[in-house]
């Protein structure tokens, strides 16, 4: 039987955001964390570089292999019903995780936000396991970067898909901004990730993109941080609002920003707008 799922059902479902804040190092990405629900919030470290939150009561896992972070993903996700048995996520992966780790219902329930420290470290664990792969080796032992590189980009494109299908609670990713000027003096921000295939795609798989960035004040105002979260910005930093919820500028506040992006504005209050900024200069049909 063809399972439709009605739009009053599906307007009462509850659906998790899923987030990636990109930001220089040592804007206060990590500290964004004590601005949740430390009872609802699973932070999961992977860069040991949790001293910004010491002190400040939170539960947490702490990955140290590619491996491991497929696992928790798995565990967090359940199994892919769409791959098969052999596969990374299949429900033989899940049951063997499960097996280790217990009972995800009974541990799991109780967060509504898993929060991940950084991608761009996991970039790196996954980047380091694909090159001890035979796959990814000549046939006279060297390491074959590029198939290196191609394995990397399918398992986090891996990764991130199964995390970003765990509809009921919120995936907040964080990750470095590498900012640069190219050959015209334009400034170019990415997100810091091993490879090109994860950053170039990540924007379509994530609800929200947001720069936790520095603005520069005034002659009457310090310098002061911000999240910015539309895609046409004048600072060209990526980012990306699927909600229809968020200003521009947004404060720098991960509670509040869920609470907005969560809220109860209607779509008739969230309109798509594709004027053009000249419209006499609106290029017209040949006759």
């Amino acid at each position: 039987m063809l399972n439709i799922i009605s739009a009053e059902d599906r307007l009462k479902e509850k659906r998790g955001h899923k987030i990636v804040i990109a930001g220089m190092s040592g804007v206060g990405k990590t500290t964004l964390v004590r601005t949740l629900d430390s009872d609802k919030t699973l932070f999961m470290d992977l860069e040991a570089g949790d001293a910004a939150i010491e002190g400040w009561p939170l539960d947490v896992i702490r990955p140290r292999t590619w491996s491991e972070c497929r696992d928790f993903a798995c565990f967090l996700g359940g199994a892919n019903p769409a791959i098969n048995e052999e596969q990374i996520y299949s429900e033989a992966h899940y049951d063997a995780v499960c097996q280790t780790y217990g009972n995800p219902k009974q541990l799991l329930d109780k967060y509504d936000t898993i929060f991940i420290d950084s991608i761009t470290v996991a970039g790196r664990l996954c980047f380091q396991w694909c090159q001890n792969q035979p796959d990814c080796k000549t046939s006279n032992g060297r390491l074959d970067t590029r198939a290196a590189y191609g394995m990397q980009g399918r398992e986090m494109m891996g990764w991130l898909t199964h995390l970003q299908h765990i509809r009921e609670k919120n995936v907040v990713f964080v990750g470095i901004l590498d900012s640069r000027t190219d050959d015209f003096g334009r400034a170019v921000h990415d997100l810091q990730i091993e490879g090109s295939k994860t950053g170039r795609e990540l924007p379509g798989i994530v609800d929200e993109v947001i720069t936790m960035a520095v603005m520069p004040g005034d002659e009457n105002n310090p310098p002061y941080r911000a999240f910015v979260c539309h895609t046409l910005n004048e600072w060209n930093y990526p980012a990306k609002d699927r909600s229809g919820r968020l200003d521009l500028i947004e404060e720098p506040h991960l509670g509040k920003l869920l609470q907005k992006m969560s809220g109860n504005k209607p779509i008739s209050e969230r309109p798509l707008n594709f004027d053009l900024a000249n419209k006499e200069s609106e290029v017209k049909p040949n006759a």
